[in-house]
């Protein structure tokens, strides 16, 4: 049997089984997401099941990785408990929610530096430091971007883990077809964990990921994304793959900051129901039928991304403009489509 394929098998398997006692716990901590205004349930559901997901992935790592690959995790391992133990604080509502954003993403982004995990952007077109550093900040930005996307991606049921887990799956077959072991090998493990919690997530959801569970996929996202290495494919191409793999969460989040910086509202700490699936839901699509297009979204694009590594750099670049040209305007769409505006807060 494949590595890749006793990590899925681990992992959600783990996850699966996991989730059951960890409602429970959830549900005797009192760690419940309350009905609200800016809520899609009408009852209160368990928090904390990202918790099944952390154990599902890091058990995978623990049995399927030897020695010399679980020393390359360490680094990964520890970004992922960091970003993980701090969106679970801020579930508990020990932590205000900038810490996330400006405190616990950015520090996971730099232990990926420390231990050598960075974008490879500047570094392959300007020489010496300025090419590293500027490859450092992009990092930076990439990781914390990311991450803060899957985090708001997290508000229907079954949304943020099956686009979790269609990117997984072409972050898996790009890796596999590149030769990359390791990094085949930890998007299957991060496919089970989220597929085996998405029996429990999926409409009627039983269980939420909370932002623990939500922050740690979206930093796994971005670490498989900088990890990801295109052997033959053009330069362009290889810069394009990730963004490609991953561009239903990017859309989604550029859907929401256009449209509520144009609202005067700030994007990342305004939650409400504008999101893409939201949107989606409201055109007839109803909840289940948003989610699974958001499903569909990822794997068109996942399809993209091996398409476009095969391609020169001209080609990649003219599919580029295609798939940016049909964001924009499936933004301008879907940002006429009906949705509930939030309040603006005025000062007092």
């Amino acid at each position: 049997m494949s590595a890749g394929l006793l990590a899925f098998l681990i992992a959600a398997s783990a996850s699966l089984l996991l989730t059951v006692p960890v409602r429970a716990l959830a549900i005797r901590v009192g760690m419940v997401d309350l009905p609200g205004p800016r809520k899609v349930h009408l009852k209160p559901i368990p928090l904390l099941g990202g918790l099944a997901m952390y154990g599902g992935v890091m058990l995978a790592i623990l049995i399927v990785f030897d020695g010399p690959a679980r020393q390359q995790v360490i680094g990964i391992v520890t970004g992922a408990t960091l970003v993980a133990s701090v969106g679970f604080l801020d579930d508990r509502g020990v932590l205000h929610h900038q810490i996330k954003l400006f405190v616990g993403m950015p520090l996971a982004a730099v232990i990926l530096l420390a231990s050598g995990i960075h974008a490879q952007v500047f570094s392959q077109i300007l020489p010496g430091h300025a090419g590293y550093w500027l490859d450092a900040a992009l990092t930076v930005l990439w990781v914390v971007g990311i991450t803060a996307s899957f985090s708001i991606l997290d508000h229907m049921d079954g949304l943020c883990a099956g686009v979790a887990a269609m990117a997984s799956v072409f972050f898996a077959m790009l890796a596999y077809l590149n030769g990359q072991t390791l990094v085949t090998t930890l998007a299957a493990s991060v496919l089970g964990a989220a597929a085996g919690f998405l029996r429990w997530n999926f409409k009627p959801a039983k269980i939420f990921m909370g932002d623990g569970g939500a922050m740690f996929l979206g930093f796994l996202m971005a670490t498989l994304a900088l990890k990801l290495r295109l052997g033959h494919a053009s330069l362009l191409a290889s810069w394009l793959a990730p963004v490609l793999i991953l561009s239903a969460t990017i859309f989604d989040t550029t859907l929401v900051t256009i449209s509520r910086s144009r609202r005067g509202l700030l994007p990342f700490a305004t939650p409400g129901k504008d999101h893409s699936a939201h949107r989606l839901a409201n055109l007839g699509l109803g909840q289940r039928g948003a989610v699974l297009a958001m499903y569909l979204t990822g794997a068109v694009c996942g399809g993209a991304a091996v398409l476009v590594s095969y391609l020169s750099n001209k080609a990649a670049a003219l599919l580029a403009a295609v798939v940016l040209s049909s964001m924009l305007v499936a933004v301008a769409w879907l940002e006429r489509a009906p949705y509930e505006k939030q309040a603006i807060k005025k000062a007092a």
